[in-house]
């Protein structure tokens, strides 16, 4: 955003998405809900419980506030969280057409968790582009759709990740700030999208996506900082 330079590759060619819809979900809930209302409490059932749930599997008795759903969604990456999320969004439709309010016409939320990662080639359920991504970050961060308060939540969810040291985060300078949300699925799909902010300079906004070939080939972490490494020397 400091200078309006776009750099790109791939843009617009479709990935799964994965776990990255979590920051997107948190943005379009607060887009939904008053702050007042993020102090809702939402109760869920043991059967609710996926594999892969560190905030939500010691909730079960007590339920989870909006707030503490979109914080474990997108801080932990806690899939029941995530699902948590679509039921506030009225399921992946409510979360599609909550995104088209920032103009986003080519996501295709369509499944929830596990299956959204699935990743299958050619099946345009649960995609997006990076382009997409990157975009709605920008419209959450520096549009009109959240008031500032509600940004500063927003950003403050998307801080600390615990899953992404090794991605975008570990491609920048060390003294940049990286606020991100991570996600991985089959087909060695690898992703993050972050907005990143040099010192004393305005945010910046990247998606990086990856897939390969084979269904249950490994993703690579490298990948994606090395990626980040030569966006910003272009950049620079």
């Amino acid at each position: 955003t400091e200078t309006n330079k776009e750099i790109s590759y791939n843009a617009d060619e479709r990935f799964a998405y994965c776990s990255t819809y979590k920051a997107l979900a948190a943005g379009a809930i607060l887009e939904k809900y008053s702050i007042e209302e993020l102090d809702n409490v939402i109760y869920f059932e043991e059967e609710d419980v996926l594999s892969y749930a560190p905030v939500a599997k010691d909730k079960v008795d007590t339920g989870m506030t909006i707030r503490e759903i979109c914080d474990a969604a997108v801080r932990q990456s806690d899939n029941t969280a995530g699902n948590l999320q679509f039921t506030l969004l009225d399921g992946p439709n409510g979360f599609k057409q909550s995104l088209s309010k920032i103009g986003d016409t080519v996501s295709e939320p369509s499944r929830i968790e596990t299956e959204l990662n699935d990743a299958v080639p050619g099946d345009i359920r649960d995609t997006s582009t990076p382009k997409q991504l990157a975009f709605n970050l920008k419209e959450y961060v520096t549009g009109d759709i959240l008031s500032d308060d509600k940004k500063e939540i927003f950003i403050d969810w998307m801080s600390n990740n615990a899953t992404g040291d090794e991605l975008i985060r570990a491609g920048v300078p060390s003294d940049w700030i990286v606020a991100d949300k991570s996600g991985a699925g089959s087909y060695g799909t690898r992703n993050d999208i972050a907005i990143v902010t040099p010192p004393n300079k305005k945010p910046i906004f990247v998606a990086v996506l990856s897939k390969k070939a084979e269904q249950d080939a490994e993703y690579d972490n490298k990948l994606i900082a090395d990626a980040t490494k030569i966006i910003f020397d272009l950049i620079s």
